[in-house]
C-alpha cells in the first residue's frame, strides 16, 4: 500500500493574496481519496522531528534564530512567510515526514510526502519558501543511522536545489542532480554534482530527451543504493514563475521515467512534492495527484 505523510498542520494559514499556493496541501490528499487512488490509512500523520537531526544539517545559531523566532527581517523576507510558532512546528514535521517515508520506501519501494522538496534551504539561512532542508536532514539521517551508503537527490523542480546542492558540496556520500531552468530563481546557483541548465520555453519532448538521456548513465556510473525525487509542478506551461512550455502529460511522463529507473535498479525511493505556481490552482492539484497516481499505479 503506498504510504503517503500528511497532517492537517501541512496547511499554514498565510496573508490573504500571499502568491504561495498553500490550499494545495489540503486538497490533494482529497482529490486522491474522492477519486480512490488511496484509502485514509494510506495516510499517516508524522511527529515534529528531534532536534538532533536538524542540527545534523542545519547550524545551531540558525536553527536557535528560528525556534525563538528571532530571524532577522530580512531573512524572513527571504523565506517569504510570516514567522511564527506555528510556521516552525509545520517544517519541523514536514521533514520528520520525510524521515519516515524513508523507512516506508525500503520497505514498499516507494513512499511520498504531500508537502517537502524544501530545497532553497541552506545550512545556516532559508530562501524562497524553504526553512527547513527535508531532503538534506532526510539524506543525513539514512548515513548516520547506517542504512545507506550512496544517495541520489533527483531535484525536476524548475529551480534549481541551491540550498542542497551546498549543504552536499563536501559529502561524497550524496550526489545531488538538478535539472532546472537557467534563467529562472536562483540568480545566484549553486554548484550540484550534476547541474542540467534549460533554456525558457523548453517544450516536453527536449526536457524529456534531456532526462532520457541522463538518468540512466548517472545511476549506472554513481550506483546509489537510495533515491529523493523532488517532483516540482513548476515545470508546467501555466506556472507564473517556471518559464518552461511542459504539459501536465509531458510532467507526467518525467514522473512516470524516474519511477521505471528507481524499479530497474531495485531502488527505494522518496518522492516529495517540491513547487508549483500555475495561475488555477486546480492544474497545480491534478499535476500533483499525477505523480501519486503513478505511484499507485506502478508499484501497487
Amino acid at each position: 500500500m503506498l504510504k503517503i505523510a500528511y497532517t492537517a498542520e501541512y496547511c499554514y494559514s498565510l496573508p490573504e493574496g500571499h502568491r504561495f499556493p498553500m490550499e494545495k496541501y489540503e486538497l490533494i490528499p482529497q482529490q486522491l481519496l474522492r477519486e480512490g487512488v488511496v484509502r485514509e490509512d494510506s495516510f499517516f500523520q508524522p511527529q515534529p522531528l528531534d532536534p538532533h537531526w536538524i542540527l545534523r544539517t542545519h547550524t545551531p545559531t540558525y536553527w536557535d534564530d528560528l525556534w525563538n523566532l528571532r530571524l532577522s527581517d530580512k531573512m524572513v523576507r527571504r523565506i517569504g512567510f510570516p514567522l511564527t510558532e506555528a510556521l516552525v512546528h509545520r517544517e519541523i514535521v514536514i521533514a520528520q515526514g520525510t524521515i519516515d517515508c524513508c523507512r516506508y520506501a525500503q520497505q514498499y519501494g516507494v513512499a511520498m510526502n504531500i508537502a517537502g522538496g524544501t530545497h532553497h534551504a541552506y545550512a545556516d539561512k532559508g530562501e524562497g519558501f524553504c526553512i527547513l532542508n527535508d531532503v538534506a536532514i532526510a539524506a543525513n539521517y539514512l548515513l548516520d543511522e547506517g542504512q545507506r551508503k550512496k544517495i541520489l537527490v533527483i531535484d525536476l523542480d524548475v529551480h534549481q536545489g541551491n540550498g542542497t546542492a551546498c549543504i552536499f558540496e563536501n559529502e561524497p556520500r550524496v550526489f545531488t542532480f538538478s535539472m532546472h531552468g537557467k534563467d529562472n530563481y536562483p540568480l545566484h546557483k549553486e554548484k550540484s554534482d550534476l547541474d542540467i541548465e534549460l533554456p525558457s520555453y523548453l517544450t516536453d519532448e527536449p526536457y524529456l530527451q534531456q532526462l532520457y538521456e541522463t538518468l540512466p548513465g548517472l545511476l549506472e556510473r554513481e550506483k546509489p543504493d537510495f533515491l529523493f525525487f523532488i517532483a516540482g509542478v513548476d515545470v508546467l506551461e501555466t506556472d507564473k514563475l517556471g518559464k518552461l512550455k511542459m504539459t501536465k502529460e509531458g510532467c507526467r511522463r518525467r514522473d512516470q521515467f524516474v519511477f521505471e529507473q528507481a524499479q530497474c535498479y531495485r531502488l527505494p525511493l522518496v518522492v516529495v512534492m517540491g513547487g508549483g505556481y500555475s495561475h488555477r490552482l486546480a492544474d497545480i492539484v491534478e499535476a500533483h495527484c499525477n505523480t501519486f497516481r503513478l505511484a499507485e499505479e506502478m508499484y501497487f
